[in-house]
């Protein structure tokens, strides 16, 4: 039986050919081609690694030190770290190795073509949350140092990254580079200082009592009531991932330089975190020395104008240190929290509306949805939003892990991550169900339904159904879920599509 050949409307050649434009582009919609791998391995890791400078990591830790004790703090924050950093790594490596960001390699790891599109929802929904953090943050300083109406300040703080992630990773790698070594000396000198001219505010900070737990003591219920915040930072690694995915292929002229720059890129991003989390609880601890009141000291602008009014002796030279460093910390982070929102954004309305009206359009989408929540106050609400997102953030990254270093080894899935849309179901009960399944039993623990014990450790009980389920579902299904068909080697390198007529890498193209 012949059919006759598909009609090809010339304006969506023209639509396509605009969109192909990758220096814009970055392939949002698709796996990054070797040829697009094109930068230095500790280039592309310091990329990455340029994206930790969030703030919000000192307003996480001053927080939990503040709301639960030094001791309680201390120790959620350490846990999760390990944590993190363990569920990082594999994710961090197949992206890595393969060329793909957070979303292809869900597609292709147990949630199938249309599964994606509810965790690309999920990340997106993380990249505008701390874009309004950071931004918030940002617009303090700014109020402080220039005096100008914060809601002025709120508008400024989120429309000055746009023009800087127009161009990608091109633009994004160069600024990290720049700003890298300044940014280092005015977060370290502080630090520095208190050690040497007053040490003794580190040996008191152990006697720190929260506000909920009302002592310094640990105790379980107010350690997992911390380490659910925590927990929220374990989809850090996807804005990790949409830049390890240019990581140039692993040779044998490269191995150790490759190993080690996905290792600081990935889930070393945890090995600075961890400290600047725990370094926040000290600087609310000097910021309330300093007269600040509990809400200030929660604030990253305050904690380190209090620090550098102590190392600098100078107020107006303290506000101008601050504001520098508050400035170039926010705007390293934002220029990824706005990329990775970009491409997140992509791929949730390419597959919901199958239109692509290019990156820059759901980049400008992502900064207006965060700077109205910045408007909304949500610095106020930190604690509260992240306690209640990372439930379902753990599940969505358990079910992704255990599929990655479980279902395959065990061959309950395809060894490879097949992200093309020609060879994939929809629907893949296997990362679908087990996410959110312990979505659910997590957040019915999470609202008190099963006990303070279990509310207390909610995100723990996600993250363990979901190590759990993944198998399960896996083994049930027989692995049927996960290829529609078996997929068909190209005969050339490079193939024409017959749509667009651009041409694409074997890894990136289908039969018809």
């Amino acid at each position: 039986m012949n059919h006759a050949p598909q009609k090809i409307f010339r304006i969506r050649r023209e639509y396509n050919t605009w969109v192909a434009n990758e220096t814009l582009e970055d392939y949002a919609l698709r796996y990054t081609p070797r040829a697009a791998r094109k930068w230095g391995e500790w280039r592309v890791a310091n990329t990455a690694f340029g994206g930790i400078s969030f703030l919000a990591l000192e307003a996480i830790g001053a927080a939990l030190a503040l709301n639960h004790g030094f001791a309680n703090a201390f120790w959620a924050i350490v846990a999760m770290g390990c944590v993190i950093f363990a569920t990082a790594l594999p994710i961090s490596v197949y992206a890595a190795r393969h060329g793909l960001d957070m979303d292809l390699l869900t597609r292709g790891a147990g949630f199938g073509y249309l599964g994606s599109a509810l965790t690309s929802l999920i990340y997106a929904s993380f990249t505008f949350i701390f874009f309004a953090l950071e931004a918030a943050i940002m617009a303090l300083a700014l109020e402080m140092a220039l005096g100008w109406p914060l809601v002025l300040c709120y508008v400024v703080s989120a429309l000055v990254i746009i023009p800087m992630v127009l161009w990608g990773i091109t633009f994004i790698s160069r600024l990290q580079a720049w700003t890298q070594p300044v940014w280092a000396v005015l977060l370290l000198a502080p630090f520095l200082w208190f050690a040497i001219a007053q040490p003794e505010l580190y040996s008191q900070l152990g006697q720190l009592s929260g506000q909920v737990s009302g002592h310094s003591e640990f105790d379980w219920l107010s350690f997992g009531a911390a380490c659910t915040v925590v927990f929220a930072l374990v989809v850090q690694v996807g804005e990790q991932v949409d830049y390890l995915r240019f990581m140039p292929e692993r040779t044998p002229a490269n191995r150790w330089r490759w190993w080690g720059a996905v290792l600081a890129g990935g889930p070393g991003w945890v090995l600075l975190g961890v400290p600047r989390m725990l370094g926040g609880a000290f600087l609310a601890h000097v910021a309330l020395q300093h007269g600040a009141s509990i809400r200030q000291a929660m604030e990253p602008t305050y904690m380190y104008l209090a620090a550098y009014e102590h190392m600098l002796g100078n107020p107006q030279l303290a506000l101008w240190a601050m504001a520098a460093f508050v400035v170039l910390s926010q705007v390293k982070i934002n220029v990824t929290n706005a990329y990775a929102g970009s491409l997140a954004w992509s791929n949730v309305f390419a597959r919901l509306t199958r239109s692509h009206p290019g990156r820059v359009a759901w980049l400008v989408f992502n900064v207006l949805i965060a700077l109205l929540l910045m408007m909304l106050g949500v610095f106020g609400a930190l604690e509260t939003v992240l306690s209640i997102y990372s439930n379902v953030a753990v599940a969505w990254v358990g079910a992704l892990v255990a599929d990655l270093v479980i279902n395959k080894p065990l061959g309950l899935s395809p060894a490879g991550v097949e992200c093309r849309r020609a060879y994939l179901y929809d629907l893949n009960p296997v990362g679908l169900g087990s996410m959110l399944l312990a979505a659910l039993v997590a957040s019915i623990a999470y609202a008190g339904l099963l006990g303070p014990q279990a509310a207390a450790f909610s995100p723990f009980i996600a993250l363990a159904l979901a190590l759990l389920l993944s198998p399960l579902l896996a083994w049930w299904t027989r692995g049927r879920w996960y290829l529609a068909r078996p997929p068909a080697v190209p005969p050339a390198a490079l193939s024409s599509c017959v749509v667009c007529e651009n041409r694409f890498e074997r890894a990136d193209t289908a039969a018809c």
